[in-house]
């Protein structure tokens, strides 16, 4: 079973910048398509970012051209640059890896997700 460590979070003022990672474990990294994740207080997780095994990358539309995507097979890494932040970013942001990229897309069918890393931009 895949072991997710989500960090970097903190807090960060409007137009401020974090960059998170997520170091995965028992799974073969390079074979599995990876997405980062957020969940609002109040609101439903929603999928914010994706990469395929192959680096091609998506964004959710709130999040184009602020954070990118980006991946190390290396060190087993999925990261989360993330500028401009507004205060709609607040939240705790997750990732998750799947060998289907449909499951990454949608962000439903995971056996576990890791604890999480907490984004709260605020003045």
């Amino acid at each position: 079973q895949v072991q997710l460590v989500e960090s970097g979070g903190g807090l960060v003022q409007p137009g401020g910048s974090l960059r998170l990672s997520c170091a995965v474990s028992g799974s073969i990294f390079s074979l599995n398509h990876m997405g980062w994740y957020r969940q609002a207080p109040g609101k439903q997780r929603e999928v914010v970012a994706a990469i395929t095994t192959d680096g091609s990358t998506n964004y959710a539309d709130s999040v184009k051209g602020r954070f990118t995507i980006s991946r190390d097979n290396a060190k087993n890494t999925v990261y989360l640059q993330m500028n401009s932040l507004k205060l709609e970013d607040t939240a705790v942001y997750y990732c998750n890896a799947d060998r289907s990229l449909l499951n990454i897309v949608a962000g439903t069918h995971f056996a576990s997700w890791g604890q999480g890393t907490p984004v709260t931009v605020s003045s």
